[in-house]
């Protein structure tokens, strides 16, 4: 037994739609061949959930605004997934034996009654209404990643679950398979869907687990069950893609791929490790029209970015990037560089890896094993007369001589480090050997960055700090007081995370005569820091402080990002 509505005409008033509007749609799905509600949404006449409201008033079929957590675990085994994404409904709950069925169609009677026919009979069903993306994302939520995909893949070779706990069935000539190829396609879609940065795909004994590393937090992907059936081929899939030998199994590798999706690049880099299980691969994903980025739009504060634009324009010294890794080091490089690279000077960078192709740029990338190092690129790059050279990273005291000599001969060099702060990056340069006269004579500069969560614009809020962090907020800034600040609910527009993309928080030490004679006397970090301070330096903290009062981020961001950092604000 099915409930669903008696068939009803499209009459002028529906939704707010006029007989002109109803004509012109009717017209469009004839010449289309297209359902006549989908051509109502193409031609704007009506928003797919306005709309569906209103034929549920009209109908009396109900209307839902679902999500993931609405579904019932006992619901979603009546489908199974493979049916769920060819027809886009979900199963949301069963009640007194009947089966709320979610669909996004109003009109599509023999679409029913063909769901019907593919359902087994122990429930009869009930149709309600949901817009289409509601449907699809509540699939992808409460199936998993590629899970039609997978049971299609798992019906069509009949696996013996026993053999392949035991040993992995899936060869060189399986990973060629479309429904792989598929697969993976859908796991790389709906990761940058998402807005992740990077595709974490972990092997264990008896399961294969995804994780989208976004906006510098992981998440999990949701695959189903049993996709630990493919993982070799998921594997061997990945290593096509992206250039590697899919015979070697032992060695970690690493390799680059470009992907389309919808009409815009990506730029993959792949690196495959060796476990226990199998292999780990990591893809992090490289949107090239993300590229190119202003200061400002990178989150340096006006303060700084001024004296950054001052300083990238002198003829020599060395401006250095400070922070952890994943901390947006190499994007504020980029940025510099593209804002120099429409000018006359020659610009030669090193690096590992070469993360994006900059034209105008003559970029290199170091290959240690063949002894092709940051130190002996360096010197090649002189042979070639640069103006400014970018070197990726200050990793040993060979390379930070080499650059330090090459900007005391008038070239601008622009290189990275891990430290904390910026004024720690004095101190590790002289721990590494560069004699202290050399370091004072050819700093220009020292950016230390960090990344925070920008706070959801759809639905944060006005909130009082909780007491914990209003305690280590007013010990960190010696003050008795602290302002009010914003926090996000959570939505459908930042996956319920409260957060949407990152932004900078930064302080910038600005060698002045007083720091470089502090350099040449070996004095300690807080001393350096103490003294940009009261010079004007603005502090990581004090900056991620700024943001929380723009509302832009939380409290809580500020502090895990700045934790361990020694601050005497």
């Amino acid at each position: 037994m099915t409930e669903t509505s008696n068939k009803f005409r499209i009459e002028p008033g529906l939704a707010g739609l006029t007989h002109e509007q109803i004509q012109a749609a009717l017209s469009e799905a004839a010449k289309q061949k297209k359902p006549l509600h989908q051509c109502i949404y193409s031609l704007g006449f009506a928003e797919e959930r306005n709309f569906l409201k209103a034929v549920s008033q009209r109908t009396g079929i109900k209307f839902l605004d679902i999500s993931a957590s609405d579904i019932e675990p006992a619901a979603l085994k009546a489908i199974t997934a493979n049916i769920a994404t060819h027809y886009n409904i979900i199963p949301v709950k069963i009640i007194d034996h009947a089966l709320w069925l979610a669909i996004s169609d109003p009109f599509h009677h023999q679409k029913r009654a063909e769901i019907e026919l593919v359902l087994d009979n122990s429930h009869r069903v009930k149709f309600v209404l949901a817009t289409s993306e509601t449907i699809k994302k509540a699939i992808r939520k409460s199936y998993g990643v590629g899970a039609a995909t997978v049971e299609q893949m798992t019906s069509e070779q009949a696996i013996d679950q026993v053999a392949v706990e035991k040993e992995d069935l899936m060869d060189e000539s399986k990973a060629r398979d479309a429904s792989v190829i598929k697969l993976v396609n859908q796991l790389l879609t709906d990761a940058i869907i998402a807005g992740a940065t990077d595709i974490h795909i972990e092997p264990y004994e008896s399961d294969l687990k995804a994780k989208y590393r976004i906006d510098g937090m992981l998440h999990n992907a949701g695959l189903p069950q049993t996709i630990r059936f493919f993982r070799e081929g998921i594997t061997s899939r990945v290593k096509i893609m992206s250039g590697l030998d899919i015979a070697e199994k032992r060695l970690p590798q690493d390799g680059r791929a470009q992907i389309n999706l919808s009409g815009q690049k990506f730029d993959l880099r792949v690196s495959v490790l060796p476990t226990r299980y199998g292999e780990a691969i990591n893809i992090r994903i490289l949107p090239q029209s993300k590229l190119i980025m202003d200061l400002p739009s990178l989150g340096i504060p006006k303060r700084e970015v001024g004296l950054l634009t001052q300083l990238i324009n002198r003829p020599h010294g060395i401006i250095l990037v400070t922070g952890p890794t994943g901390s947006g080091k190499t994007t504020t490089l980029y940025t510099c560089m593209h804002m120099l690279k429409d000018t006359d000077r020659k610009i030669i960078t090193v690096e590992d890896p070469i993360e994006y192709d900059m034209q105008g740029v003559v970029q290199m990338q170091v290959h240690p094993e063949i002894g092709f190092t940051f130190a002996r690129a360096l010197r090649s790059m002189l042979r070639h007369d640069p103006d400014i050279m970018l070197v990726g990273e200050i990793r040993d005291l060979e390379t930070a001589e080499t650059a330090i000599r090459t900007a005391l001969t008038g070239h601008l060099v622009f290189s990275t480090l891990h430290t904390n702060d910026a004024a720690s990056a004095i101190t590790r340069l002289l721990d590494m050997g560069i004699e202290p006269f050399l370091a004072a004579s050819s700093i220009d500069a020292i950016l230390a960055q960090r990344l925070v969560r920008v706070l959801c614009p759809h639905c944060k809020e006005p909130c009082q700090p909780e007491p914990e962090t209003a305690t280590a907020i007013k010990a960190m800034s010696h003050t008795d007081k602290i302002q009010p600040s914003y926090h996000s609910r959570g939505c459908s527009r930042c996956h319920f995370t409260g957060f949407h993309g990152r932004t900078a928080i930064a302080e910038l030490l600005v060698l002045s005569e007083k720091i470089r004679d502090m350099t040449i006397a070996r004095k300690h970090a807080n001393q350096f820091d103490t003294q940009a301070r009261s010079e004007g330096m603005t502090s990581l903290f004090q900056s991620g402080l700024d943001k929380v009062r723009q509302a832009i981020t939380t409290y809580e961001e500020v502090l895990r990002v700045t934790k361990g950092i020694v601050l005497m604000d």
